[in-house]
C-alpha cells in the first residue's frame, strides 16, 4: 500500500508523510495535505483509493452468504433501510446488506469517524440499481453533498467509494 501511494504521488516510499489521526484515520501531511488516502481489505482483497481535494472513503467486502444479515441490519442500520430489506428474497437481502455496508462504510471513514459514528446515522436508498444517500446526521454534511459509486473490483467482492469536496 505505502509503495503504491508513493508511486502516485512521485516519492520514495520511506518518505511518505503518512499519518493516523486519534480515530485512526490515515492522512498525509503536507505538501500533500490536499490529497486524501482510503484502504480496505477483505479476505485476500485490498483495495486503495487516494483523491485530491477531497474528502474520501473506500470499503470492500467479499461475497459470502450472510445469513444474519437482516438480523443486523435491524439493529444497527436506519429503520427504512432494515424495513427494505426485509422485503427482499434471501440471497437479495444479503447482497443488498452488503451493497450497504460498503457504502455506509466507505462514507463514514471519508467524514473520519468510521463504524463508532453510528450505521444508523445515514440512510441509503436505490433509484435506478445505484445507491444514493438519503439523508444523515448533520455531522455528516449534506446528503447532497456525497458522491458514492460503487463497483465490483473482481468477481466474489463488492466494493463502494464514497466522497465530497473538502471545504477550505
Amino acid at each position: 500500500m505505502r509503495a503504491w501511494l508513493a508511486e502516485q504521488l512521485a516519492i520514495a516510499p520511506d518518505a511518505l508523510p503518512l499519518r493516523r489521526d486519534r480515530f485512526g484515520r490515515p492522512w498525509l501531511e503536507p505538501p500533500y495535505a490536499h490529497h486524501d488516502v482510503s484502504w480496505s481489505h477483505s479476505d485476500e482483497g485490498l483495495l486503495i483509493a487516494l483523491g485530491e481535494n477531497v474528502a474520501l472513503g473506500i470499503d470492500l467486502e467479499q461475497l459470502k452468504p450472510r445469513p444474519r444479515a437482516l438480523d443486523l441490519a435491524r439493529r444497527y442500520f436506519a429503520t427504512a433501510e432494515a424495513a427494505w430489506l426485509a422485503t427482499l428474497s434471501d440471497p437479495l437481502c444479503e447482497t443488498t446488506f452488503l451493497r450497504l455496508w460498503c457504502a455506509k462504510e466507505a462514507v463514514l471513514k471519508a467524514h473520519g469517524r468510521g463504524l463508532a459514528f453510528g450505521l444508523d446515522k445515514l440512510s441509503f436508498g436505490e433509484r435506478e440499481g445505484h445507491l444514493g444517500l438519503l439523508a444523515c446526521d448533520p455531522a455528516l454534511g449534506l446528503a447532497s453533498d456525497w458522491r458514492l459509486h460503487e463497483f465490483v473490483p473482481q468477481p466474489g467482492y463488492c466494493a463502494a467509494m464514497a466522497w465530497r469536496v473538502r471545504t477550505a
